[in-house]
């Protein structure tokens, strides 16, 4: 396994990492998340991230916190653990958001359902514009202070939010952003036209969701056929909602194309879209979700694929080729 910079921190975390969004809490229960997590430490996989949101789309509670926590015991000083605060968990207007109310208060509750006594990465889920940048990174440099948080970062930012954060951080003398998490595969490369020159110029490490674009580049959906009855777009109405934005008839093509292009290398369209990101120098992780052993080994492995740089040019090509 190759192992990367937290952005500019001198931490150092796997290519590939395990996500627990998705089906934790559903097709992964606790046993199999001890099997999954057993299995990306044999791996290699040092990174863990998950959010204190995951897993409450399937009875309210935050599964994906509670299950991860059982998971690691025993196991907490050998991984880099993040999660995330910010989103809506109640009914009251202050049960979300980025204002220290609640980041202090969401902090303190994923902590209990992770049974550690510190994050090492704590990232603000997504932008709050009803907060002052302020307050939330103030809130955030004194939940390093306290010892529970190791380092903070941004998730679904826009460069110039980030940029503004750091700009505060670095006047007060708090800590700032040392990464950013935000979807970057072979289908969404809108990343490359501002946040990813960003991250590269500013040392901010991109932590890289949806790398296999909720399925499409696993290769678990065909054309003009429903989803499998296992998969997330079965599940998950905002899986199906992601599909009708990015399983186009374009797409489907592309997808093809890409497929021969990886099979004729021997490897998968899987690996392939893993690799692909983690050839960006700025990527710190890809964030790789899995329900399964074979899964999580499958995504370890791929971070051993190196593409060359005319390897990069020909994917680009068959990317751009509107007349196939």
């Amino acid at each position: 396994m190759e192992y990367r910079s937290l952005g500019g921190s001198g931490v150092r975390i796997s290519a590939v990492s395990l996500g627990t969004g998705g089906q934790w809490g559903g097709r992964v229960d606790q046993q199999a998340a001890k099997e999954i997590v057993s299995a990306a430490l044999d791996s290699g996989i040092n990174y863990f991230d998950t959010a204190n949101i995951y897993g409450t789309w399937y009875d309210g509670r935050p599964l994906a916190e509670e299950l991860l926590g059982v998971a690691l015991e025993g196991l907490r000083d050998r991984i880099v653990l993040g999660t995330k605060g910010m989103q809506r968990l109640g009914d009251g207007p202050n049960d979300w958001g980025a204002s220290r109310y609640n980041l202090m208060n969401a902090l303190e509750a994923s902590l209990r359902r992770l049974r550690t006594d510190h994050v090492d990465l704590y990232q603000i889920h997504l932008f709050d514009a009803a907060t002052p940048m302020e307050e939330t990174m103030r809130t955030l440099e004194d939940m390093v202070r306290s010892g529970k948080v190791r380092y903070v970062g941004a998730s679904q930012y826009l460069a110039w939010q980030i940029c503004r954060c750091n700009d505060l951080a670095e006047r007060f003398g708090w800590v700032p952003f040392v990464t950013t998490q935000n979807q970057y595969n072979l289908l969404e490369r809108q990343a490359e036209v501002e946040l990813l020159p960003f991250c590269r110029e500013r040392k901010v490490g991109l932590l890289a969701f949806f790398v296999l674009a909720n399925g499409l580049l696993a290769g678990r959906y065909t054309q003009d056929a429903p989803p499998p009855p296992d998969s997330r777009a079965a599940a998950f109405e905002r899986t199906r909602r992601y599909l009708s934005v990015y399983a186009t008839p374009g797409n489907y093509n592309r997808i093809e194309r890409l497929t021969a292009w990886a099979q004729e290398r021997g490897h998968t369209l899987a690996d392939l879209a893993i690799a692909w990101v983690l050839a960006e120098p700025s990527v710190s992780t890809a964030i790789v979700g899995a329900s399964s052993v074979d899964q999580i080994l499958a995504n370890a492995r791929a971070a051993a694929w190196k593409l060359t740089q005319s390897e990069r040019d020909e994917i680009r090509a068959l990317l751009n080729d509107e007349t196939a």
